[in-house]
């Protein structure tokens, strides 16, 4: 087996798992009993992901609670992959939503590597169901690629791989982003890009390995950018620590070199223009708003016990996060103790100290513009207010870097498992006490971390007036549906009801990231969650929040009109609503049309408006 110390893998692309004994009949006992170990390792992967969804899967017609606006993008973009197969859409921007100017799906979350290859399962379960595959299927192969990475080629052993794994998977910041965020649980493609990053140094194989990590990198940034970036930076560390301290492995660095430099030209030939529309095309935007990028972790944060774990609660986690989606430093005291203890344990092992080190940055990163103390501002500047103006950085969430010290922390668990395990072997005598020091630490910190099932809320059921097709009539000739209230980042329900129609149902407005076009945007085409606001829009985003009609005015009326020509509305409807009464009230006397109640829905005639 390897220990840290070795921390490379071999000219075959890694350690070996342990060397089998033969039995006395002759049977390879050991790699038959490595194969039911990894079965199991799988298995109980299966188990820990249907868990946390389980109440999901055993009701139909729910969502996560937590962040139902999310899912419904996400079964939206699930449905959009469906329709690039099946219409040939054009896969980097729509029209099927925020009519108009359309969504740039590049620069928003458009999980194309998962939703084309998915689409089966969309066309005959549903997006809903697609989404939930893709939540539940991302986290158990992210466990299991993991898995294979530590037990094939970091480590070797299974039992430290197993450990590790599950909690680059299960940690709580996986867990929280469980709730609504498929995208960012679903890291099964980072230890695929690190295994071909170690891999490069075979000599003579530069071109095959180069081209493999290109193609690898080039998935997941079709999965979620952000992830590839965090990767990008924490193998650049550990690959030039390895460089400065390792003297050995300077042999392979013309191997090395020449296979990076494929896989970037790869990467940027195949990714040249989705990125070019990303940042260049319509509804491209410049950077995230200053509000965003004030999302930060709360240093109180990293020792308390998120919502999602079982010494956790929306009490110990209140205040130290902006909201249960982004619980990223949530690790709880105990297990904090255990990492600095593995730290100094394991300090002879370059490796050990580079992650030790780069948790550190991602932790220091992720405190934002000001540090912040038990949900109080301290007044003290952190580093990334120097860095978050920058290009790419201004498009980071800071708050997210806390979410690659998961996988770090991971890494140092099975490395601290996988020595406990070479002491217990090389003194027979204290195995028993061995086994029982390290069982009962990690018992310590990972028990009250264990996750549990994810929240979910009963929805309304899509209206009749959607799954059966009475809009088509409406919108013939580019018209489009504006629903009340009209959807945003709080309010994404028609997202739902359009991906249900496979996207046929184009929508006004929308949620999605696109650049604000105000003439005083500051800075100009900055991001907003949703269409840059219009009086309409406005108007019943107020009725929304507060139940209440504001002033109606010929002037307000006017407007009203001028935006239903701008989205090209064939028909306003409203669904069900806490505040119904008043929507309807609102939409009514602003445009002096009486609504009919058909299909579950009120619906408004304004073809005559907007002709």
């Amino acid at each position: 087996m390897t220990t840290p110390e070795s921390d490379v893998p071999s000219d075959s692309g890694g350690p070996a798992a342990a060397p089998s004994a033969e039995g006395a009949s002759g049977a390879v006992r050991p790699s038959r009993k490595g194969v039911w170990a990894d079965l199991a390792a799988v298995l109980s992967f299966v188990a820990l992901g249907f868990w946390i969804t389980c109440r999901l899967w055993l009701d139909p017609g729910s969502d996560v609670r937590d962040n139902q606006s999310d899912q419904s993008q996400f079964e939206w973009m699930m449905a959009h992959g469906a329709r690039v197969v099946t219409h040939f859409a054009y896969p980097f921007h729509s029209n099927q939503m925020n009519v108009p100017d359309g969504v740039n799906l590049m620069a928003n979350t458009s999980v194309l590597s998962i939703s084309l290859p998915m689409t089966p399962i969309t066309l005959l379960f549903g997006p809903r169901a697609s989404f939930l595959v893709f939540l539940t299927a991302g986290m158990i192969a992210t466990a299991t690629a993991w898995y294979f990475l530590l037990s094939r080629v970091l480590i070797g052993s299974r039992g430290p791989a197993w450990l590790g794994a599950g909690f680059c998977a299960f940690a709580p910041a996986m867990v929280s982003h469980a709730n609504g965020h498929p995208n960012i649980v679903s890291q099964f493609v980072v230890p695929l890009i690190i295994w071909r990053t170690l891999r490069l140094g075979e000599p003579g194989r530069w071109l095959r390995n180069g081209v493999l990590l290109g193609l690898v990198i080039v998935w997941q940034a079709f999965l979620n950018l952000e992830i590839l970036l965090m990767t990008a930076i924490g193998l650049g560390v550990i690959v030039g620590v390895l460089a400065v301290g390792r003297p050995d492995l300077r042999s392979r660095a013309r191997s090395f070199l020449a296979g990076l430099a494929v896989a970037a030209g790869v990467a940027l030939l195949l990714l040249a223009y989705p990125l070019y529309v990303q940042f260049f095309g319509p509804g491209a935007y410049s950077g995230l708003s200053r509000l965003i990028r004030g999302y930060s972790s709360d240093v109180a944060s990293f020792v308390a016990y998120s919502r999602e774990s079982l010494a956790g609660s929306a009490r110990t986690a209140a205040g130290l996060a902006k909201n249960p989606t982004e619980e990223n430093s949530f690790f709880g005291w105990a297990l904090v103790v255990l990492v600095i203890a593995l730290v100094w344990w394991l300090r002879r092992s370059i490796v050990v100290l580079a992650l030790a080190a780069l948790g550190l940055l991602f932790a220091v990163l992720s405190l934002g513009r000001e540090v912040r103390f038990d949900n109080r501002g301290t007044g003290v500047p952190g580093p990334w207010a120097a860095l978050e103006n920058l290009p790419i950085l201004h498009s980071v969430v800071p708050t997210r870097w806390a979410l690659a010290i998961t996988p770090i922390i991971g890494l140092l668990l099975a490395y601290g498992a996988e020595r406990a395990r070479e002491l217990a072997e090389a003194h027979p005598a204290a195995r028993g006490q061995v086994r029982f020091v390290t069982a009962t630490v990690l018992t310590m910190a990972l028990l009250p971390i264990v996750p549990t099932p994810l929240p979910v809320a009963r929805l309304d059921p899509v209206p009749s007036f959607v799954t059966s097709g009475a809009w088509r009539p409406y919108v013939t000739g580019g018209r489009s549906v504006v629903t009340l209230p009209l959807p945003d980042t709080t309010y994404a329900e028609p997202l739902r009801w359009s991906a249900a129609t496979r996207l046929d149902m184009p929508l006004a407005r929308g949620y999605f990231l696109g650049p604000d076009t105000r003439p005083n945007a500051d800075p100009p085409k900055v991001a907003l969650f949703g269409a840059t606001p219009r009086p309409t829009s406005s108007f019943f985003a107020t009725i929304r929040r507060t139940g209440a009609v504001p002033p109606i005015t010929p002037q307000s009326r006017v407007r009203a009109v001028d935006d239903l020509r701008y989205w090209r509305a064939g028909v306003v409807i409203l669904g069900p609503h806490e505040h119904e009464a008043a929507l309807r009230r609102g939409m009514t006397e602003l445009t002096g049309i009486q609504p009919v109640f058909t299909g579950g829905v009120w619906v408004w005639d304004v073809r005559s408006l907007t002709d």
